[in-house]
């Protein structure tokens, strides 16, 4: 009994040894509370990062001096800005992005993520149209579970503060998805065609541009057709290219809106 009481404590003094060193090993931010510059070197940030785990669960250093760059410029017609689908889109089709378009998206981000980097990444843009397209990685819990409730609030809350700063809305769809790689027990399909009825109604009632590009991707068993993603949910050349279409042309009737 002795023995397996010092084992015990043995294993218990190694955990926190452990934990320690893995705390010790930690970035520790460059200065204390509200700095001027809280942000490390960009070269030595990516999404996994110690530093951006522990001190920027939204990844606001991310496009943070981008867009201090960009804001001495003339404002982006639109922002685009979202999770990973977003971020790949100006990897695969930069010429559509050269239109003064500006891609803010991040991969594996939830809609509270979005939300919280909402003000600094779009808002402080003062650009004419945003594009918000956030949601598939709430389906598949990246920051724990969650509710479509939260997730309609994300998407409400970020609505309403670009109408508070006239900047009018085109709300992207969910792609479609059969499974996640990432979280393969998950079957989002029926999840996904649910978030897309409601975010349909709301854009209707609240009279936003609704860029539906679930219905041109989906293969009838709700899946992301194979000819546009090699993954079943990042689309691929040919899928952003669908999708360009369906984004020129919500665009366009935003920014009509804009002029009446």
């Amino acid at each position: 009994m002795a023995m397996r009481r010092a084992a015990s404590i043995l294993t218990a003094l190694a955990a926190l040894a452990g934990a320690s060193s893995a705390r010790a090993a930690d970035p520790v931010p460059p200065g204390e509370g509200m700095i001027e510059q809280p942000c490390p070197v960009q070269d030595s940030l990516w999404f996994g990062s110690a530093y951006v785990r522990q001190y920027d669960w939204a990844w606001l250093c991310r496009f943070r001096a981008e867009n201090e760059s960009l804001a001495k410029g003339a404002p982006p017609l639109a922002v685009f800005i979202g999770d990973s689908i977003t971020e790949g889109w100006i990897k695969l089709d930069p010429d559509f992005f050269a239109r003064r378009y500006a891609d803010r998206g991040i991969s594996g981000q939830t809609s509270p993520q979005v939300l919280l980097r909402f003000r600094q990444d779009v808002v402080g843009l003062h650009p004419r149209v945003v594009h918000i397209m956030v949601g598939t990685n709430d389906v598949a819990g990246n920051t724990g579970p969650t509710r479509a409730e939260d997730w309609q609030n994300a998407m409400r809350a970020m609505v309403e503060q670009a109408r508070a700063n006239r900047i009018k809305v085109v709300v992207g769809s969910l792609l479609p998805a059969a499974r996640f790689p990432w979280r393969p027990a998950l079957q989002p399909a029926p999840q996904i065609a649910a978030l897309n009825a409601w975010l349909r109604g709301y854009a209707h009632d609240e009279h936003l541009v609704y860029a539906d590009y679930h219905t041109a991707l989906a293969a009838p068993d709700g899946s992301l057709k194979s000819e546009y993603s090699a993954d079943g949910v990042h689309p691929n050349a040919a899928g952003y290219a669908v999708m360009r279409t369906i984004a020129a042309r919500a665009l366009a009737q935003a920014d009509r809106r804009l002029r009446q």
